[in-house]
């Protein structure tokens, strides 16, 4: 042990220990990435699930107290709206991919046809950053030897090549996270006494919508109350503006 040294100088082992923990436990940007494509097409699906089927029912149960018309209506949205939240999200991740991909390509072209160009390029953004013109030299010099395709992406477009969603991905994780979500109101509403079939849903939905938003801030790194509440409050007044469509509907002989 040498005593001149830093890393053996006391309360060294633990700054380290101490810096060790801090990047365990600091978010970084490949899992913050991840982590926000699985809240868009998780949590938000499921979100979306609860709400949008819950006022079906709702409102068809305002109309009328017969549970095969409810069933009916909450089996057609179910389906209908995984769908078309697979087909969003299908559609809306393969543009993103193909941009990236096309992005990709091109950077990758470029590096081909005017390596040095590409080199200089890189050199000036990292002094756009702050580092003296050599240590911005030697950093693009080092980046370029260790994988000139990834030190580009990174430096130029801010893109992994590794961290392109997948499309069909995102579609089924959708799809999958909004039946889930459905499938609670459609209990909560079917199971029940008709006389309490509408107050338990509004309560069960609620519950689930501020338990999600919670759940999607704390992913998210964001304030979990404040989701909550913004999720219950949204959720409230589509479950109480379809209800009550729905009984003036029903009153008036319509349905």
């Amino acid at each position: 042990m040498n005593a001149d040294d830093p890393a053996d100088a006391p309360g060294a082992s633990a700054a380290n220990q101490g810096l060790n923990g801090h990047l365990e436990t600091e978010p970084h940007g490949n899992d913050i990435a991840h982590r926000l494509n699985w809240l868009r097409a998780g949590v938000l699906g499921a979100n979306d699930g609860i709400v949008s089927v819950a006022a079906i029912v709702v409102g068809v149960a305002g109309a009328t107290a017969e549970t095969g018309p409810i069933l009916a209506a909450g089996a057609a949205g179910l389906v209908g709206g995984a769908v078309s939240m697979a087909l969003g999200e299908y559609v809306s991740v393969s543009s993103q991919s193909d941009s990236q991909r096309a992005l990709i390509e091109k950077e990758r072209r470029e590096l081909q046809e005017e390596p040095e160009a590409e080199l200089a390029e890189l050199t000036a953004i990292y002094q756009d950053k702050g580092l003296s013109p050599e240590t911005a030299a030697k950093v693009a010099e080092e980046l370029t030897a260790h994988d000139v395709l990834a030190a580009h992406l990174s430096a130029e477009l801010n893109i992994d090549e590794a961290d392109i969603v997948s499309p069909w991905h995102a579609a089924f994780a959708s799809a999958i996270a909004f039946t889930i979500g459905a499938i609670l109101p459609m209990l909560a509403i079917l199971l029940p006494p008709p006389e309490i079939r509408v107050p338990l849903t509004f309560v069960s939905v609620l519950v689930a919508l501020a338990l999600t938003g919670a759940l999607g801030a704390w992913i998210g790194g964001g304030s979990k109350a404040r989701a909550a509440v913004r999720v219950v409050v949204g959720g409230a007044l589509a479950l109480a503006a379809t209800f009550l469509i729905g009984n003036l509907l029903g009153a008036s002989g319509v349905v």
